[in-house]
């Protein structure tokens, strides 16, 4: 019986055996991963360098585009140089390091959209005591604690999965480590601690996500009684993109962390896994900038 001291690499999933639909993979996978370069780094530098969007709410948007930047770097990156050297290895440090950031990144950015909610709903429902509630020094402990909360439950989570023996092999059916993958190299009830601590972890994100719903219930009801249009239309500006950007990132992530094995197939798990660890860093910029008149105009300027 083998564990995982006994080798010192992990052999990742391949889109592709030719060479042609290789280049091809890391072209797509370039020029995703160009687009989530631009469009983060053009929020965080407008939200840094624009004094009218120093508000909490652009405070944590630049914390997202920070988590985003982050998240989609761990991933890619070492897929595209696979592809380019035709290669699937991965060393056992790399692995590790992967499962620990992909984990912090979730993490820390399903936190931080939940601080956003609730920033969003005292901004909405709470407007006479916005400036109290979410000072400086309120929002600076909020993201702190997103971050630290992502560190602390990544650094559990890989220390209990690279604990487990491992006798199904080396080969991760991903194009990056995923902890589920992982598991299903594990001996037999060996994973069960692991799985303990991932439906744990599952429990106190459905918690947040209630959280979040039941703000925005709360939110669209205030917004719906404001009789000015113009004011209902900067409203809903202000939060349909958090909305769509947690409907997306929380429902393929969980799915992908908790789906049953019944309906696990290499296919099935690849488009998850993009789903949620490629597409949101990528498309979370233009969510949140296409309905966000301050935010295009401070791009517009950096830009000019």
């Amino acid at each position: 019986m083998s564990n995982s001291s006994s080798f010192n690499e992990f052999l990742l999933w391949a889109f592709a055996n030719t060479q042609e639909l290789q280049l091809l993979h890391f072209s797509l996978f370039l020029g995703i991963y160009l687009a989530a370069l631009l469009g983060n780094s053009l929020i965080i530098t407008a939200v840094a360098c624009d004094h009218h969007l120093h508000t909490p709410m652009y405070f944590f948007l630049l914390n997202l585009s920070l988590l985003d930047l982050g998240s989609i770097s761990i991933t890619v990156p070492k897929s595209m140089a696979n592809s380019l050297r035709d290669t699937r290895a991965i060393s056992y440090s790399g692995c590790a390091a992967q499962v620990f950031f992909v984990v912090f990144f979730i993490l820390a950015e399903y936190s931080l959209l939940t601080v956003m909610a609730y920033d969003r709903f005292v901004a909405i429902c709470r407007p006479l005591h916005y400036g109290t509630i979410m000072g400086s020094r309120a929002c600076v402990k909020m993201a702190a604690a997103a971050w630290a909360s992502g560190f602390l439950c990544a650094l559990l989570h890989t220390a209990n999965t690279f604990s487990i023996p491992l006798c199904q092999g080396n080969t991760v059916d991903q194009f990056f480590c995923e902890i589920p993958q992982i598991l299903k190299l594990s001996c037999s009830d060996s994973y069960l601690r692991e799985l303990g601590l991932l439906v744990v972890t599952a429990c106190l994100m459905f918690g947040c996500f209630i959280f979040i719903v039941l703000s925005y219930v709360q939110i669209f009801t205030a917004v719906l009684r404001i009789p000015s249009e113009q004011g209902r239309h900067k409203a809903f500006s202000m939060c349909l993109p958090h909305l769509a950007v947690v409907s997306l990132f929380v429902s393929t992530a969980m799915f992908a962390y908790l789906k049953p094995p019944s309906l696990s197939s290499p296919a099935l798990d690849l488009v998850v896994a993009v789903l949620y660890s490629v597409v949101p860093p990528a498309v979370n910029p233009l969510i949140y900038s296409m309905r966000n008149k301050e935010l295009k105009d401070a791009l517009r300027k950096l830009v000019q």
